[in-house]
């Protein structure tokens, strides 16, 4: 059966505009509650609901039409850890006592990009590492892996596409840091994490402010770009639904 991707692309159009009305809606308060991507403000009243829709769309239209999608309230969302006793989460799926998916939606907004930056991939890699070293020692008990997410959007602007440069006078750095602007390493974050298997699927899309009107964005590489994240997200659901038929 080919995989149902639910207009993602619409979806995710909807909640990068529901994302720059909320923040430009907080800032006329005063209220710069979205600086570096705090859980509560990003989440808050309807500033990501295209993205929940999306993530909700592919789960029901791929073999769970069923699964308990949890996206708020604090208990629903949370996980054990290894490290830790728990960790909130933003979106968990499950199909019955069973954990599907678990998501992290995130966002980083200008001025500051540098020690925001740090924060983000400090917190996106322990956040993975905690989770797959509890499921290794059978905190999920005798179940498939969940597929595990984890979504940026990152302001794009002069500050986040401008070239930085890094002072290492002890070791060099990674040749793919080199003049890296924060857009592109957000881009080779996200390709990491997938690669040393911390999440199933990391992605970063890029918007500016301007997209309130029409909600648009771009991908940074097919790698690491939406469409993976749903198609990647979409076969896993459509792949537990065959193992585990009703």
């Amino acid at each position: 059966m080919a995989l149902d991707l639910v207009d993602y692309e619409g979806l995710a159009r909807l909640g990068v505009a529901q994302f720059w009305d909320g923040r430009s809606s907080a800032l006329e308060n005063d209220e710069e509650r979205l600086q570096g991507g705090e859980r509560s403000a990003v989440l808050s009243g309807r500033n990501m609901d295209g993205f929940l829709s999306m993530i909700e769309g592919l789960v029901r239209k791929n073999g769970l039409p069923n699964a308990e999608v949890c996206v708020k309230g604090r208990p629903s969302l949370t996980l054990p850890g290894y490290y830790r006793p728990t960790k909130l989460w933003d979106v968990l799926v499950f199909d019955g006592k069973k954990l599907v998916a678990a998501v992290e939606l995130k966002s980083h907004v200008g001025p500051s990009f540098g020690n925001n930056f740090n924060n983000r991939a400090e917190e996106a890699v322990g956040t993975a590492h905690d989770l797959v070293t509890a499921i290794r020692d059978g905190i999920l008990g005798d179940q498939l892996p969940p597929f595990t997410g984890w979504l940026i959007l990152v302001e794009d602007c002069e500050k986040s596409q401008k070239v930085v440069r890094d002072s290492s006078p002890h070791f060099a750095v990674f040749p793919e840091f080199k003049g890296a602007s924060y857009l592109a390493r957000y881009e080779v974050l996200c390709r990491k994490l997938i690669q040393e298997g911390l999440y199933t699927q990391a992605t970063v899309i890029a918007s500016s402010r301007s997209a309130r009107a029409g909600g648009d964005y771009r991908e940074l590489s097919q790698t690491t770009g939406l469409r993976a994240f749903a198609a990647r997200l979409a076969g896993h659901v459509s792949g537990w639904a065959e193992a585990h038929p009703r």
